[in-house]
């Protein structure tokens, strides 16, 4: 597994080693052994998924303290545009954001620490997406910042005016909001 440490601490792009041969393919999509001497240390107890269509826009999301969450994301179909926002006060890059696309293909994966925000865009005519946590969920932990928030400036790579959003993701307050009343 390859390690790329973006430029915002913590956020980290893995590639696996795939082999390929003539009946498919086969890699190791997740290893504590292999992590933990990488620096990276997360103990998950809980695997999402969700199928979306192209243009769907889910995000930003975060779960507050004390059920925050680290998570390892991939894509099992399709293609998507991951990004998160460094929400941690204090940290050089608070606000800044780091986006890589991840698809079936190049089999990438996005590794996000607690005290980020999390969102993904997708760019194919569906996309199932996977990830893991290493905490559990709790509604009444729940946080968000807007998609499309000005001050943050995310690149969905998509066409917003065409961007299919959850009811809940159109009501999501703004990073300044976030910037009065910051959890991490």
């Amino acid at each position: 597994m390859d390690f790329f440490k973006t430029p915002i601490d913590g956020l980290v792009v893995l590639t696996p080693k795939v082999f390929n041969d003539n009946r498919g393919y086969f890699y190791e999509s997740y290893n504590k052994q292999v992590w933990e001497q990488a620096g990276i240390k997360a103990d998950f107890v809980q695997d999402n998924e969700s199928f979306s269509r192209q243009n769907t826009l889910r995000g930003l999301h975060f779960q507050k303290p004390p059920f925050a969450q680290a998570k390892l994301v991939r894509v099992l179909e399709g293609a998507v545009w991951d990004v998160a926002v460094d929400l941690r006060r204090g940290s050089p890059t608070f606000g800044q954001w780091y986006g890589v696309e991840l698809t079936e293909e190049n089999k990438k994966q996005f590794f996000i620490p607690r005290g980020f925000a999390h969102g993904f865009a997708v760019l194919s005519d569906t996309a199932r997406f996977a990830y893991k946590c290493d905490n559990f969920y709790n509604k009444a932990s729940e946080g968000a910042v807007r998609f499309d928030d000005p001050e943050l400036k995310i690149d969905w790579k998509i066409d917003l005016s065409k961007a299919v959003l959850s009811e809940k993701d159109l009501q999501n307050p703004l990073f300044a909001a976030y910037k009065e009343n910051p959890c991490f």
